[in-house]
C-alpha cells in the first residue's frame, strides 16, 4: 500500500467552494483502479490549509493510472483553480516496526 499525501493551500475565502467541489471530485478518485481510500483534513492552525491522504495499491496506480486518465482532467477542472501555491504531493510506504532480533 502506498500513501499519497498532498498539502493543499486554498485561496482565501474559497474554502467552502473548495470543499463542495472536493465532495464531487471524491467520486472520481474513488472510481480509479488501485484506489483504496481517501480522506481530507482541514488544518486548525492555518486558514485554507488542507491535507489530502489517499491510499493506493501501488505508486503507479496514482502516477500513471490516475494522473494519465481522462478522469484526472475532470479532477483538475474541479479543483486545481483553488490552489495557491500548487500542492506538494509526496508518496510514502509503511515502515515495518517489528522487533529486531
Amino acid at each position: 500500500m502506498i500513501l499519497e499525501a498532498a498539502y493543499l493551500q486554498v485561496k482565501p475565502r474559497q474554502e467552502k467552494a473548495f470543499e463542495s467541489a472536493f465532495r464531487e471530485a471524491s467520486s472520481i478518485i474513488a472510481s480509479m483502479g488501485g484506489y483504496i481510500r481517501h480522506e481530507l483534513q482541514r488544518c486548525l492552525e492555518v486558514q485554507g490549509r488542507y491535507l489530502l491522504l489517499v491510499e493506493w495499491e501501488t505508486l503507479e496506480d496514482h502516477t500513471i493510472g490516475f494522473r494519465q486518465s481522462t478522469e484526472y482532467l475532470r479532477w483538475k477542472q474541479l479543483l486545481h483553480h483553488f490552489y495557491d501555491p500548487f500542492p506538494t504531493v509526496e508518496h510514502f510506504e509503511r515502515v515495518e516496526l517489528g522487533r529486531e532480533d
